[in-house]
């Protein structure tokens, strides 16, 4: 009897693991809304591809009350690289992709963010209390693979109509020792896997605002890697800040690529005037 009750535990256990490691977390992520209307808003988005100091990041805040007149908002993020930056959806024992990429390859982490919006302040008072809040409208945007990081942020704004483009994106670490060489895959279809020296990732943005209010702006590029130079932190190599209290109209384009093999600008470069 003994024996029987340990070796169903032991079933018991094995089952239990084998379904906690075919677990999956929702690898890809979408959203997409259309809102206005009169009153209090408050929302956050918090989306990340990787965890902790690595990966894409993409952070925002947006609330007040008043007139919301027009706000779009389209959200894309993929995770296509395990937590040790190698790519998933890959058989290693036999270099045979499992399952293809739909953004091609190689594979890569990213993040698509465009939001359309115009908010006037008012206060505003409802069964459930007085809201009396000028528009907050912040933005962050990490790319660890490169050190490139945007934020871009409006506050006190009794007016605002604002359209953010904004995509970036992170190639991994090729696993196999072909890598930099053409493969042909199982469905006869001819590749090139990414070597060291290629496109590491890339932070591009498209900023058009007019804004009564204050708003801040601004851009950093550093080294990934912690040098001695600096005693262990990481070298900055760019930034831009600007800030800005009244009332002003800003166009702004950024790009940070890991270098200057990215291939073509993937944000509207040429927006309406």
């Amino acid at each position: 009897m003994g024996g029987k009750r340990i070796r169903g535990k032991l079933l018991i256990a094995l089952l239990i693991f084998s379904l906690i490691g075919s677990a999956c977390a929702a690898n890809y992520m979408y959203e997409k809304a259309n809102i206005n209307g009169v009153g209090y808003k408050n929302v956050d988005v918090i989306i990340s591809t990787q965890h902790g100091f690595s990966g894409a990041k993409l952070v925002e805040k947006e609330s007040g009350s008043g007139n919301v007149i027009l706000q779009k908002m389209e959200l894309e993020a993929e995770r296509q690289l395990d937590s040790t930056q190698k790519v998933n959806y890959w058989d290693f024992v036999s270099g045979v992709r499992l399952c293809p990429y739909p953004t091609g390859f190689p594979p890569m982490d990213y993040i698509n963010f465009t939001k359309e919006a115009e908010f006037e302040y008012m206060p505003v008072s409802y069964q459930t209390g007085t809201y009396d809040q000028k528009w907050i409208e912040k933005l962050c945007v990490q790319n660890y693979r490169i050190g490139a990081v945007l934020t871009e942020m409006y506050t006190h704004a009794e007016h605002l109509q604002k359209k953010t483009e904004v995509k970036t994106r992170l190639y991994g670490f090729c696993p196999f020792p072909a890598c930099g060489r053409e493969h042909t895959d199982e469905e006869g279809e001819a590749w090139r896997t990414l070597p060291a020296a290629c496109c590491t990732g890339v932070l591009e943005a498209n900023l058009n605002a007019q804004v009564i209010g204050v708003a801040h702006i601004g851009w950093m590029s550093r080294d990934p890697e912690p040098s001695p130079l600096v005693k262990g932190r990481h070298i900055e190599y760019g930034r831009s800040v600007e800030d800005l209290t009244g009332v002003f109209s800003i166009e702004k384009f950024v790009q940070l690529w890991g270098n200057s093999t990215c291939g073509a600008i993937s944000v509207d470069w040429l927006p309406c005037m």
